[in-house]
């Protein structure tokens, strides 16, 4: 995984975190905030799989939350910590949110990307009760339907021909 792709996982996570908290204490905190990160790591390798779309990413930008946060209701006018905010990537999110309701989705995304560019997901393609208690809002489908509308065919479109490509 190229290391110009972090300033989007983390904020891509953040963005899944916030839009969609965890249960309360710290365990549960850290559960979410793991498979927020394998989700936006994966679908982030899936959408820059090389260094040079890394490179055009960090020269073009990634566009921001605005939409994002517009269609789940966030108001973050009065934020004073929103700078990240620049740095959320739409349709990483919103592939993310697509691999957090569907798990097979998301074996069938990490089979794609090549051998630890996305590093472990775990958490991501086998929750078990820890993770789906930890993160109900996270993982729940309907709750995150809006967010992976935005983007889910080109998901599925790329996962179909890389799958064609590879058969």
């Amino acid at each position: 995984m190229s290391a110009d792709l972090a300033p989007v996982i983390a904020a891509g996570t953040r963005w899944l975190l916030t839009a969609f908290p965890p249960s309360a204490g710290a365990f549960n905190r850290a559960l979410a905030e793991a498979q927020a990160r394998q989700a936006v790591t994966l679908a982030a390798a899936l959408r820059y799989p090389t260094p040079l779309d890394a490179q055009l990413l960090h020269l073009l930008g990634p566009g921001g939350s605005a939409r994002l946060d517009w269609l789940t209701g966030a108001d973050h006018g009065a934020d004073a910590d929103s700078g990240w905010r620049t740095w959320v990537d739409e349709t990483v999110v919103s592939w993310a949110a697509c691999l957090l309701a569907a798990p097979a989705l998301a074996i069938d995304a990490h089979r794609l990307v090549e051998r630890g560019q996305a590093g472990e997901v775990t958490r991501l393609t086998r929750p078990g009760d820890h993770e789906h208690d930890a993160a109900p809002l996270l993982r729940h489908p309907d709750l995150l339907e809006p967010v992976a509308a935005l983007h889910r065919s080109l998901l599925l479109d790329l996962l179909d021909n890389e799958n064609a490509a590879l058969g």
